[in-house]
């Protein structure tokens, strides 16, 4: 069955290890929907995030390849777990916007608690983090007035509760 696959990859923040890891994806023939990676609460751990669309079964087979890299410490696929997430994306958006229009455009930006990051005489930038249903939605009202240029920032997912706190275990250890 094709769905979306959310993983989670611990990594040793080194040259290099990017490339391997989507290597691994592309090879397969799969296209990377969004990645985020950045350093950890441990300066030598980068943690990925990667959104996927794929079959369950081939995609499990490439989570035990990830696995099986040196520089990865812990790949999940929290789509595949029964675990409830948080799942949230970084979007600046910039909208077509005369005098006569900013209010209304602000007024929209505020119902979707972003933030107005930028103004100028003939646009504005919207900061705006959410699920991927509110960025959607925040889009689709914002269309009419004419989205200029929107930059995705990639998903960021954590499990919620106790769940997955090996950052914070190492950490306490080292």
């Amino acid at each position: 069955m094709m769905r979306r696959h959310i993983f989670y990859v611990l990594v040793e923040n080194r040259s290099g290890v990017l490339a391997r890891v989507a290597g691994l994806f592309s090879a397969r023939g799969f296209n990377i929907e969004s990645l985020s990676v950045a350093q950890t609460n441990r300066p030598r751990i980068s943690r990925m995030t990667i959104v996927v669309p794929g079959d369950d079964k081939i995609l499990d087979q490439v989570r035990k390849q990830l696995s099986k890299l040196v520089d990865v410490h812990e790949v999940r696929d929290f789509s595949m777990e029964a675990r409830d997430i948080v799942d949230r994306e970084l979007v600046l958006c910039k909208v077509k916007a005369d005098a006569k229009q900013r209010s209304e455009i602000i007024e929209i930006a505020n119902i979707f608690r972003a933030r107005i990051a930028d103004v100028s005489p003939d646009s504005i930038m919207i900061e705006v983090t959410g699920s991927e249903g509110k960025i959607e939605a925040m889009f689709k009202m914002l269309s009419p007035y004419g989205i200029l240029e929107a930059a995705r920032g990639g998903h960021v997912a954590m499990a919620r509760g106790m769940h997955n706190r090996v950052d914070d275990e190492e950490s306490n250890a080292a």
